[in-house]
């Protein structure tokens, strides 16, 4: 039973140690020439003024969720673009039902102010 899972314990020691070599030898050949500019906190190319742990608006997240959604939608159009000839008539028009549900979606959101910052 344990040798079963034994190329797993190889591959994440061979993973590890893959790793660990690179961040080493990053580290040791890499410049480290550390200066007041560069150790100093940046926040959006001005000095923080605010305490780090303060809490996000919620449309912060919202836009985010909603970037995150409408761009995993987009990534199934690269496969079916790939076999658009072997799909045929049907597949065609089932892509244009996604990408039109897609739109609605989108408009929704819009109409909604979802996108909205102020």
């Amino acid at each position: 039973m344990l040798t079963n899972y034994l190329p797993i314990l190889i591959f994440m020691v061979v993973g590890l140690g893959i790793g660990v070599v690179a961040m080493s030898i990053g580290k040791i050949l890499g410049p480290n020439r550390p200066d007041d500019e560069k150790l100093s906190p940046y926040e959006c190319g001005f000095e923080a003024f605010e305490d780090s742990r303060m809490k996000f608006d919620v449309r912060y997240y919202l836009v985010a969720i909603l970037f995150i959604i409408f761009d995993l939608e987009i990534a199934f159009l690269f496969p079916w673009a790939i076999v658009l000839d072997t799909v045929g008539v049907f597949g065609f028009w089932s892509m244009m039902l996604f990408l039109a549900i897609l739109v609605i979606g989108f408009i929704y959101e819009w109409k909604k102010g979802a996108l909205e910052w102020d």
